[in-house]
């Protein structure tokens, strides 16, 4: 190296050869040579050889060591031992030296006070034997968590209306619209009745609100073993199936946020709703409910009599065969729940951008859990401080962001996404100026196969990133190829749902995000047997897993931070708006309704996104040519047109009867919170057209379509970056 340095000043100076003759000139050449080498020696390494080394830190043992003590105990949210894995989380941002801080809210939560379920298999006062259910999830042989299984909470439906009530059994397959149109087709009046539905394919929020809406006077929702006794593999702990007297938790609530807060911060001090205002709005389902196992749900089925299910309604090998009723089982159902304003806690930590440092790209991931949270969430807060144990390591060779980067730790999302999104509502104006993207994680891991959902304009970035990172399942290849080599219908999905933290940051606001997951549903859901045993034995073995989502979340991370161009590609997002008119166009066919507007603002979203393309490659071929240095304030302003551009798919109207929901690309199906839906707007009022048939809803449809083709222009003309 000092031959290297010495050489290129002789080159670059014409005295050299008599300068050296001296001395005292050979003397301070020296000197020099050694400043520069110093210098080359100090200097911190690119930020390409920054991300492989971000990608050579992995370490599977340290994402074990994270889960096993996020699990030791259940930690629900407003909890004591969710205010100690808060606590824990802080330890390990602060003690990787990150500027680590936390922020607590004061939000409405409940809690199960008492529970009953009762059958008999005639109403009274007919005789029969009586059944009380014991609403209880058993401890497995061998239980490493059986000395603090007296803290998992009773199972509970958060939010459920308190009441008791009492009626026939009718079975409603999985709760859905159709299955209770079904009903009546077949005859079968679920007015007073307490239906039985299963587990499975809509948010359990709805399968209350349609049982509700159907005239049910309560509802038991329980986990069939034909979705979730481990297909053939055997129930846990022998297999990953959920024991029969496994329960699934969770909240009812339809909305997100905070409930005294809708659509603003639950800050000190900050205006409520009374309770009667939270109950108007519709807070819960209006009717009182309670999860059960698949023992206690077949069960009940044995004493439902009536028609004969179709095929598909049916159980799974050994179930009893399932009847539509109502009755002759009769079911006494009792849930009271304690409604308070409980405390929660969202973790931070902060890398402040170098050159940028009012630019933020942020990853989160919820730490609160119905139990012990091994899959959700714990697998993504133990990756999350994998990935910031990595930036710590980074910042000592000398890697400093381009941009700041803030890692979230939220709270209370297992209630209705809580903590992000009074997080979000209190820094609504920041995040909408500032946000580059949000990067979610929830649950990280519950099995092989990775799968991602974006919005369109990161699709390439996830790809890219994706080709670095190696598949935890076989070292021979990339995630990308196997993740290609998959059976996805779609390789990205979209974040139309309401299912996590992204929530807040795209529908309401408009910021880029993502949504990574290893594996997908799984059998002990929000069970007592989501625990460290569950993920050892079948999530995760050798947390390989945990390893590579880490991997892939840090370094879309760092291509979004350290990028000098934001690397958001929205040719493509006009592509996929292209193929989403064509399906929700196809749905209305026939009717009086026209998409050719928003075909056309498609088109000018199209010339922007390449124009802006386009304009960022002559920027680069005239650096590279040296013809002249980038001018920052335009690397700036171009950075601004494609941050912003999301934020123009938002209305400040809303959905129409959601309007919390802001964004009109993207938002959760009407009838199903997991469900996403591309032009949600147009989506409901196709729907509710169809069903009414007039003039007028097919107008509103239109006017729909009107509205989302306006949002689409705006985004252009961002994208172009000049006034009409």
């Amino acid at each position: 190296m000092p031959r290297l340095v010495e050489k290129t000043l002789l080159t670059h100076s014409a005295t050299a050869a008599a300068i050296t003759r001296s001395a005292t000139a050979r003397v301070l050449l020296t000197a020099i040579t050694t400043l520069l080498i110093l210098y080359l020696t100090i200097s911190p390494p690119s930020k390409s050889t920054c991300h492989s080394l971000f990608l050579s830190f992995s370490d599977n043992a340290t994402a074990a060591r994270h889960l096993l003590a996020l699990t030791r105990r259940p930690h629900v949210a407003g909890t004591a031992a969710n205010a100690a894995a808060a606590a824990y989380v802080l330890a390990v941002l602060s003690s990787s030296s990150l500027p680590a801080y936390s922020v607590s809210y004061d939000v409405f939560l409940n809690y199960p006070i008492r529970r009953s379920l009762i059958l008999s298999p005639f109403p009274p006062p007919l005789p029969g034997p009586i059944l009380a259910f014991d609403l209880v999830q058993e401890i497995y042989p061998g239980d490493p968590y059986a000395d603090v299984a007296a803290e998992v909470l009773p199972t509970f439906h958060a939010y459920a209306s308190s009441g008791a009530t009492a009626g026939p059994a009718a079975y409603a397959n999985y709760g859905r619209l159709e299955d209770f149109a079904a009903l009546r087709v077949a005859g079968v009046n679920v007015t007073g009745a307490v239906v039985l539905a299963r587990y499975g394919e809509i948010f359990r929020g709805d399968i209350l609100k349609n049982a509700k809406d159907a005239g049910a006077a309560a509802a038991v929702v329980f986990t069939d073993a034909k979705d979730y006794g481990g297909g053939g593999r055997g129930r846990f702990p022998e297999g990953p199936g959920m024991p029969a007297s496994g329960v699934q938790v969770g909240t009812t609530y339809r909305a997100v946020g905070d409930p005294t807060t809708p659509g603003w911060a639950s800050t000190s001090g900050c205006e409520r709703w009374s309770a009667a205002e939270m109950a108007a709005s519709g807070l819960g389902p209006g009717i009182p409910s309670l999860p059960v196992s698949a023992r206690d749900g077949e069960a009940i089925l044995r004493t439902i009599g009536g028609q004969v299910a179709a095929d598909d309604w049916q159980g799974g090998e050994g179930a009893p065969l399932y009847r539509l009723g109502p009755g002759p089982g009769f079911l006494n159902l009792t849930f009271i729940g304690n409604e308070t304003l409980a405390t929660i806690q969202n973790v931070f930590a902060v890398i402040e951008g170098e050159e940028e440092p009012d630019r933020y790209v942020l990853l989160g991931n919820h730490r609160d859990a119905w139990t012990f949270g091994a899959v959700d969430p714990s697998s993504g807060t133990a990756a999350l401080l994998e990935v910031a144990q990595r930036f710590g390591k980074l910042q000592k060779k000398g890697w400093r962001p381009r941009r700041t980067i803030i890692i979230c730790n939220w709270d209370a999302e297992e209630y209705g996404l809580i903590g992000s999104t009074e997080w979000v509502e209190e820094n609504r104006e920041m995040l909408a100026s500032r946000a580059v993207a949000y990067l979610n994680v929830d649950c990280a891991v519950s099995g092989p196969g990775f799968q991602a959902f974006a919005t369109p304009q990161l699709d390439e970035l996830l790809k890219q990133a994706s080709k670095k990172v190696q598949d935890p399942d076989n070292s021979s290849q990339t995630l990308y190829e196997s993740w290609i080599a998959s059976n996805y219908s779609s390789l990205i999905g979209r974040l139309g749902g309401r299912g996590s933290d992204y929530a807040a940051f795209l529908q309401h606001v408009g910021v880029p995000s993502v949504d990574m997951i290893f594996g997908g549903g799984y059998p002990v859901y929000h069970s007592m047997y989501d625990d460290f045993v569950w993920m050892e034995k079948f999530g995760d073995p050798m947390f390989h897993r945990h390893v590579a989502v880490a991997s892939i979340w840090g370094l879309v991370a760092l291509r979004l931070a350290d990028e000098e161009f934001l690397p958001f590609d929205y040719i493509s997002y006009a592509s996929e708006l292209q193929r989403s008119t064509k399906i929700v166009e196809d749905d209305a066919l026939g009717m009086p309704v026209t998409f050719a507007p928003l075909y056309k603002s498609i088109e000018e979203l199209k010339k922007a996104a390449t124009k802006i393309d386009n304009q960022i490659k002559a920027l680069e071929r005239n650096f590279l040519s040296l013809n002249w240095r980038k001018d920052p304030l335009k690397v700036r302003e171009l950075n601004d047109r494609l941050m912003m551009a999301e934020r123009a798919f938002t209305d400040r109207d809303g959905l129409f009867g959601r309007e919390w929901y802001k964004h009109l690309i993207y938002g959760p199906s009407m009838h199903d919170g997991y469900g996403s839906k591309s032009f949600p707007g147009i989506d409901d009022a196709t729907e509710k057209a169809k069903s009414l048939n007039t003039s007028d809803s097919w107008s509103f449809v239109q006017h729909e379509v009107w509205r989302v083709a306006r949002a689409v222009t705006q985004a252009a003309l961002v994208l172009n970056g000049k006034f009409t």
